[in-house]
């Protein structure tokens, strides 16, 4: 700093007092500024090559690529004429390259174990079993936000000594978050299966869940699509998201389980009751979920959305109900049209945005109503169309239920679907979740 400044100050005086008292040829300036450089850069040198701490490293690299040639040789008064000398920089190259390794090799150890104690601050406050503090009622985790201030912190601080630095560091800090969420991944796993009794142990979940938009808002916004580190980001954030809606619906889809049997056992006789005591059973959990962020509510609801049209979709395909009568198929398919009413206003006015699933049971209904197999071809190759992974096997349990279909009829259909659109891969399946037994 002392040498910095005297040469800064003192090269000033040449240019402002000096240098007018020289013939123009004579170039004062150059000659006291290759002198000055020559001494400074010794020194440094002398310097660079003792030994040093991380902290004097990332100092000399500073005078380097940032002081030296910004503070100093652009300095406003100083520019024009140190323009004009070639002075090469305060180190040589290879010197350069060295501590620069250095440099980045402490900054990753240094991300890395703050990192990891990050993570086992965040341990020890599940084990404390405390109900997480909620922000904008949400509940809320400081160690998303910690994560990533570690992260950033390492980065702008490369970024701040050169752009070269700052995209060399990138991708190690970016591997280093990519370790740091497998490990916190293992323990979000660790703690699901031995913390089950805990008091706030769904809170807790919900907090961590939450989490994840951090990270991933983070990530998508902050690391290059080039960087390979980006997918295994976002792959393991989205593998510690499923896993907490998992456990989360456990319990409510464990619960919805006996009710829906009793659209079989009843042989779809007081639908409508039943439908009722799905959505009360459904309307009771699903309040709870509102302490997620906005896309983990809204995906959680959806995952409930297609949990609730499956399982209807399932009883259809049980093939314990075969009506040989067109009036009762009518039946049938006004109770399915009913059901399928009352589930979607319930799904739609607490935020699910999987529209997609809406027309499936209706179009199952009409297929059920329908008694011309012109009619009904139609109506499969419609719904083969917006749900291409319904299959042969799907098709066939289902018109179980149109006993007064004559073989050929049956193959025909079949055959129908075959030759269409059910080979198609999905982009939001739905049957392929559905085993035919």
């Amino acid at each position: 700093l002392y040498m910095g400044r005297t040469m800064k100050e003192d090269l000033t005086v040449v240019v402002q007092r000096i240098k007018q008292l020289y013939p123009p040829d004579f170039n004062v300036c150059g000659t006291y500024a290759e002198l000055y450089h020559n001494y400074f850069a010794s020194q440094v040198k002398k310097t660079a090559e003792s030994q040093l701490e991380d902290k004097d490293i990332y100092l000399l690299l500073s005078w380097v690529h940032n002081i030296y040639p910004n503070d100093i040789r652009k300095d406003r008064v100083l520019a024009e004429e140190l323009g004009k000398v070639k002075l090469g920089s305060l180190l040589p190259s290879s010197l350069i390259k060295e501590l620069e390794k250095k440099y980045l090799g402490s900054e990753e150890a240094t991300v890395k174990n703050c990192l990891g104690r990050c993570l086992e601050t965040e341990i020890q406050r599940w084990k404390g079993d405390q109900e997480p503090e909620k922000l904008d009622g949400h509940f809320h985790s400081e160690l998303a936000i910690l994560a990533i201030q570690n992260v950033y912190g390492g980065q702008k601080r490369a970024e701040d000594l050169s752009a070269a630095l700052g995209e060399e560091i990138a991708s190690c800090l970016s591997r280093e978050l990519a370790a740091f969420l497998k490990s916190y991944k293992d323990a979000f796993e660790e703690f699901k299966e031995k913390s089950k009794k805990q008091k706030f142990y769904k809170p807790i979940l919900m907090a961590n869940i939450n989490n994840c938009q951090h990270f991933r808002n983070y990530t998508e916004k902050s690391i290059a699509e080039k960087d390979d580190n980006k997918a295994s980001i976002l792959s393991t954030l989205s593998d510690i998201e499923n896993s907490g809606f998992d456990v989360l619906l456990q319990q409510l889809f464990a619960e919805l389980k006996p009710i829906y049997k009793k659209f079989t056992e009843n042989k779809w006789d007081s639908s409508d009751e039943i439908m009722n005591a799905i959505i009360k059973t459904t309307r009771k959990y699903i309040s709870d979920f509102e302490s997620l962020n906005d896309p983990f509510y809204k995906a959680i609801v959806e995952k409930i959305h297609v949990h609730l049209v499956k399982e209807y979709i399932v009883r259809l395909l049980k093939r314990r109900v075969s009506l040989k009568n067109p009036a009762q198929q009518q039946n049938l398919a006004q109770n399915i049209s009913k059901n399928a009413a009352a589930l979607e206003a319930f799904c739609i006015s607490h935020g699910s945005q999987a529209s997609w699933l809406n027309s499936v049971l209706p179009k199952l209904a009409e297929i059920i109503r329908l008694q011309d197999s012109g009619a009904i071809k139609i109506e499969v190759a419609t719904l083969a169309t917006v749900y291409p992974d319904i299959r042969k096997r799907h098709l066939e349990a289902f018109l179980h239920i149109k006993a007064n279909l004559t073989r050929g009829e049956l193959k025909s259909i079949l055959s129908y679907l075959a030759d269409g659109a059910a080979s198609s891969p999905s982009s939001a399946p739905l049957f392929s979740y559905i085993n035919v037994s």
